[in-house]
């Protein structure tokens, strides 16, 4: 077959499972809010992806909500005020500004935990990382985020990139994603990576962090699982659930071992590399 067909049927399967992901609806952030922080113990943020709005969450903040969790997300704007396309550090300045201000308004609040989405976990690794985040988190969980920047962004480059600077940082080369990578993560904050092999999106191995002697990070490999399917299978809902316990020291939830069928969490430095 002619090879230029042949790289002609890959990007249009590409484009139409990118499609399948995005989210354009343009009511999706608007949220009803439903918690009490007043009463937040446990409160946890969940930041979504790229192109995406906050309805894509909602799986998720129902099974976290049922759990007993204090569950809120944040309006992180973009094209037409939403999709969430703008640069990635400058999310991050946003999602520090709503969390001060949530706690000086409800210092009683616990300490918190960020779930991010694909680029929603690299707006929170470099809040952090970069931003003085430690100080409020106590863990951090990613979904199919791309920590070492992935190819498909070029895609993005070539068909999104003339309007949101993002999809530039977040291509394997960009200075952005080298410069987050540079020093140890917090040694008090838990980070997980939960990634898939098959997601097409945040491309194998970039979604598996590398950050060598770092006994509070690790990687989670879940099979079987779209990019999209992070957020709402019920196998990658186990793995975060036994985050969630470990990063809030909740050790009656935790089990001595865990079932054969969850994947287990091991710390980076001991991953095995592809």
């Amino acid at each position: 077959m002619n090879p230029f067909v042949m790289q002609y049927r890959k990007m249009k399967c590409q484009l139409r499972y990118l499609a399948s992901y995005l989210d354009l609806d343009p009511r999706g952030n608007q949220v009803v809010r439903r918690t009490d922080f007043k009463r937040c113990p446990r409160p946890v943020l969940l930041l979504h992806g790229f192109f995406s709005t906050r309805r894509v969450l909602e799986v998720l903040e129902h099974r976290l909500r049922r759990e007993g969790y204090c569950v809120w997300s944040i309006h992180l704007g973009g094209t037409m005020d939403r999709f969430n396309t703008h640069r990635i550090d400058e999310l991050a300045r946003k999602v520090q500004g709503k969390v001060d201000r949530l706690y000086e308004r409800h210092p009683e609040m616990g300490p918190l935990t960020i779930i991010g989405h694909s680029k929603g976990g690299l707006i929170g690794t470099y809040y952090v990382k970069r931003l003085g985040g430690d100080a409020r988190v106590r863990s951090l969980i990613t979904l199919g985020t791309p920590h070492r920047g992935t190819r498909m962004a070029y895609l993005g480059c070539a068909t999104l990139g003339w309007f949101s600077r993002s999809m530039w940082q977040l291509t394997p080369v960009s200075p952005f994603i080298k410069r987050l990578g540079e020093g140890a993560f917090p040694r008090h904050v838990r980070l997980t990576s939960i990634y898939s092999r098959d997601d097409a999106v945040a491309l194998f191995p970039s979604s598996r962090l590398d950050v060598d002697g770092q006994p509070n990070v690790f990687n989670v490999e879940v099979s079987d699982v779209a990019h999209g399917e992070l957020l709402t299978r019920r196998a990658v809902w186990e793995v975060i659930q036994r985050e969630l316990a470990l990063g809030y020291a909740d050790e009656d939830a935790v089990p001595a071992t865990p079932p054969p069928p969850l994947p287990v969490a091991l710390p980076a430095a001991f991953a095995v590399s592809p």
